[in-house]
């Protein structure tokens, strides 16, 4: 019985926690508005034709891993996705509908463990939803043509942009820039 009593505490005071400490000064919360509500066009990319499956489609076209990351907001432990430490020239691309999501010259090593970049190739591309999991206060990022689970971005990023798009190696796949 203590034990419900101090885990619903801690859990209240949490949630009181991330109600009185807004942050919508930070760069974070001025990216989450630079959606253009007017256009479906974004870039060649046609974000209007949502791609959109059923659990079971999706489970044959993606892998476990993928699957666990992308459609169920699973996350890689740090420093074990196949992207963490890459550093070849191309672009990041969605493992579940192929749109370009960065370009590697917006990658940084920010000691975090996922790959980490400073900007997206459109922020148009991702849509930001506020994360309150885990007692924490997050900006949780998917993939607009699929709504695939991404991973998180953070305002503690390099310049220019002063933000961290810390996503898993899972929920991307990399095209090598041709020479």
């Amino acid at each position: 019985m203590k034990i419900t009593i101090v885990f619903l505490l801690i859990i209240g005071l949490a949630s009181l926690w991330i109600k009185l400490n807004p942050d919508d000064s930070t760069a974070l919360a001025k990216v989450k508005n630079l959606s253009e509500p007017d256009s479906t066009n974004h870039n060649g990319v046609n974000m209007d034709n949502k791609v959109v499956k059923t659990d079971e489609e999706w489970k044959k076209e993606l892998t476990p891993e993928e699957y666990r990351i992308l459609r169920e907001k699973g996350t890689e432990r740090a420093f074990t996705g196949k992207y963490w430490d890459h550093h070849e020239i191309g672009t990041y691309i969605c493992a579940a509908c192929g749109t370009e999501l960065f370009e590697s010259n917006t990658k940084f090593d920010s000691g975090c463990g996922w790959p980490s970049y400073f900007e997206p190739i459109d922020s148009s591309r991702i849509i930001y939803n506020d994360d309150s999991s885990f007692g924490m206060k997050r900006t949780e990022v998917i993939c607009a043509k699929c709504d695939g689970h991404l991973g998180h971005v953070f305002d503690d990023g390099p310049p220019p942009t002063g933000l961290r798009y810390c996503i898993n190696s899972g929920s991307m796949k990399f095209v090598k820039k041709e020479k």
